[in-house]
């Protein structure tokens, strides 16, 4: 039998390096895998999108690691300070709406994958009609996802999405609606709140006091914004309900609209808030007098909301098609501040262009972003700009043209919200992606209802079916500073050889931004890496040329394992990057399950209330393995260690949440053969190798052949 196995290996691995070689060769023939359009040759397709190298970053590409290059490279961890935002008492401590946060920053402070061993993992979609295009997560890291119409918890990582539990408007509801994941978010009681196509807003029950899923999400409250709104405002409303949102006291703020809101067709809109004790009165089996408890804002005909509301101290924050506002709760809506800003009105594609299809807003199709000092969107000008507000005034305090120097052919429209970071020392670093082209036309039609969100409604069919080359190009990176005279803004690095949908994500545990694109010579879509600091391409990983595989024009998903980065595709395909961190190096046959390892970044202030003592000197690890052998060696591969090895001790959790230090003789600092190393540099991989006892002291798991371990380095 073991010579069995052996020569199983042997003819696997000659096919594998097969298979290699074939792949190989494939990618030397682009004319074949491009995505070209009946009208141009592969000559003048290649042509076309060539980028003039003026264009690119100095040296930008030249760092780039792919899966075919060595397997031990990696990219050196630059962590950023954690992201400047205050917690929402009213939102679950997590990665909790789309935009990860109430400030809509979309970068989040977990680890994400970094080249070290990478792989893609794929769950197959066998019920929904897509992969999962929104994911948020609960504090218990359950991925909520849309679902058939209605909402669910799923597992992500199984190699079929399976629904743990789930809320289903035609089965459990009588039908009729569906709810708007777009702008569903996560509640401090790790409750789903979700706006629904009907106009309400529900408010879903979906775990227990333990964090078990419930099978079915109990509904705990379910109102009829936009019956409310019209009681309130005593003026029928001609727009749907969009987003919502809670605001630091509890108010649940609500917006009408859609994705494009024209203003000629002077369609009656309204911003407003449920207040907090109704909602808490519902909660408790009350009864609540809604028409002392809704309070709304009368738009002018034909204003409305394209986007997301975003909500800080001082209130909500709401883009309009024409205005960006703060709103407050002081028994009724006071407007603190309104500031109008420009617009061409709807882009789309004219004669000549590259491009079919458009663009998605009216006015700014950018959710606002903010920082605890200033709110940031782009306009819809000609070029587009970039503008921060002042967030105790509305005054803009700093504006400039952004993505203004693209190829002949194409237009610019930022519909996905920019990423924003405030490094807490009086920088705002911008990052905002062109979307152009990836809109559809149909928007266009009189008779379009743009608040429905269906990939039919909203996108252009060429973009679906021919991929990236139908959209415009346009990366940048704009820095809003801090001065003795007020702000400043300038551009830092731009891109106009990516072509981009996704949400692009900031790790601020690696310092890297992270997108999914396609490679417009070769058609071969890719997961991609970018140096924050420089706009560098430094790591893709490809996935298929085949035009399904597309990102659905919003999806990338940060995973709270700290090694998954999650990408829905247009071929019932959710793609995870993850890095093959851990390892048993006494059986390198056997495959750790990823989805059972995590790291974590672990602050100073936790890790000394957790028993440590020193400076922490690494991410906290975690993994699960079983079927083990009474005493396991488990290998967690890192290259963010610097200085001596002496120096450096090892913390274990127990089962009582504590850290105790593990013996010198139970663990070691190696490089990857298993050699012991003395002087660390920073960016060399290494392995921490820690021996386990099936239950033993650092074994948090009660089940037998099975073990746990967390642990954390310190000096």
């Amino acid at each position: 039998m073991k010579m069995e196995k052996v020569l199983r290996s042997a003819l696997l691995l000659l096919l594998a390096v097969a298979l290699c070689l074939s792949m190989a060769a494939c990618t030397q023939t682009p004319a074949e895998s491009s995505p070209v359009s009946e009208t141009q040759t592969p000559e003048t397709a290649a042509s076309e999108k060539a980028t003039p190298e003026d264009d690119m970053p100095e040296d930008a590409g030249t760092e780039e690691t792919s899966a075919s290059d060595a397997l031990s490279s990696a990219l050196p961890v630059k962590t950023l300070r954690a992201k400047r935002v205050d917690e929402n008492p009213y939102m679950a401590k997590s990665d909790a709406n789309i935009h990860h946060d109430g400030y809509n920053t979309d970068s989040t402070d977990e680890v994400l994958p970094l080249g070290i061993y990478p792989e893609i993992n794929v769950s197959y979609e066998k019920t929904n009609a897509n992969a999962s295009p929104a994911i948020y997560f609960d504090s218990y890291g359950h991925a909520v996802v849309p679902l058939l119409g209605g909402i669910a918890i799923r597992d992500l990582n199984a190699k079929e999405t399976t629904t743990l539990g789930y809320f289903s408007p035609k089965q459990h509801d009588g039908g009729g609606y569906v709810i708007q994941s777009s702008y569903t978010f996560l509640d401090s009681e790790n409750r789903i709140v979700c706006p629904t196509s009907n106009n309400h807003v529900l408010m879903l029950r979906a775990t227990d006091e333990a964090g078990n899923v419930l099978p079915e999400f109990e509904k705990v409250l379910d109102i009829d914004i936009k019956a409310a709104a019209e009681a309130a405002l005593g003026k029928e409303l001609t727009q749907n309900l969009l987003s919502v949102v809670f605001d630091y006291d509890g108010n649940l703020w609500f917006a009408t609209g859609g994705f494009r809101i024209y203003p000629e067709r002077e369609q009656q809109g309204v911003l407003g808030y449920i207040a907090h004790s109704a909602i808490e009165a519902i909660l408790n089996g009350e009864q609540a007098d809604l028409s002392k408890a809704v309070f709304v804002y009368g738009l002018a005909l034909g204003e409305g909301a394209e986007n997301g509301i975003a909500a800080s101290k001082g209130g909500a924050v709401i883009l309009t098609n024409q205005n960006c506002y703060l709103l407050r709760a002081n028994n009724g809506v006071e407007a603190v501040w309104c500031t109008p800003y420009e617009s061409v009105g709807a882009k789309v594609s004219g004669e000549g262009d590259k491009t079919t299809g458009g663009g998605l807003a009216w006015g700014g199709g950018c959710s606002p972003s903010l920082t605890p000092d200033l709110v940031m969107f782009t306009d819809n000008a000609d070029p587009v700009k970039l503008l921060a507000l002042d967030m105790k005034t509305g005054e803009i305090v700093a504006s400039m043209p952004v993505l203004d120097d693209l190829p002949e052919g194409y237009q610019v429209a930022v519909e996905n919200s920019a990423i924003v970071y405030d490094d807490s020392e009086g920088t705002v670093s911008t990052i905002v992606c062109n979307w152009f082209g990836a809109g559809s036309a149909g928007l266009a039609d009189p008779d379009s209802d743009s608040s429905i969100q269906s990939y039919a409604n909203i996108y252009d069919t060429n973009w679906l079916t021919k991929g990236n080359c139908m959209i415009a190009p346009g990366v940048e990176r704009v820095d809003t500073v801090k001065t003795d005279s007020g702000y400043e803004m300038k551009s830092i690095w731009s891109r106009n050889d990516l072509s981009d949908t996704s949400i692009m994500k900031l790790s601020t545990a690696t310092g890297y931004v992270y997108g999914y694109v396609q490679d417009l010579t070769t058609g071969m879509w890719q997961y991609i890496i970018l140096d924050f600091e420089t706009g560098e391409t430094v790591f893709t990983m490809d996935v298929s040329n085949k035009f399904g595989y597309n990102n659905m024009a919003i999806g990338m998903y940060a995973g709270n394992s700290g090694n998954a980065l999650y990408c829905p595709t247009g071929y019932l395909e959710l793609l995870r990057l993850q890095d093959r961190f851990v390892h048993l190096p006494e059986m390198p046959y056997r495959e750790v399950d990823l989805d059972q390892a995590a790291r974590n970044v672990l602050s100073q202030e936790q890790f000394a209330l957790d028993g440590g003592e020193g400076e922490v000197a690494s991410w906290r690890n975690t993994v699960t393995v079983e079927n083990v052998h009474p005493n396991t060696t488990v290998a967690f591969r890192m290259n963010n260690l610097s200085g001596s090895a002496a120096e450096l001790k090892l913390y274990g959790y127990g089962a009582d949440g504590e850290l105790a230090e593990v013996g010198n003789e139970l663990w070691s600092i190696t490089d990857e053969t298993g050699a012991a190393v003395d002087t660390l540099s920073d960016g060399t991989l290494y392995e921490l190798r820690v021996s386990i006892a099936d239950g033993g002291a650092l074994d948090l798991s009660e089940a037998e052949k099975e073990i746990k371990i967390s642990v954390v380095l310190a000096k």
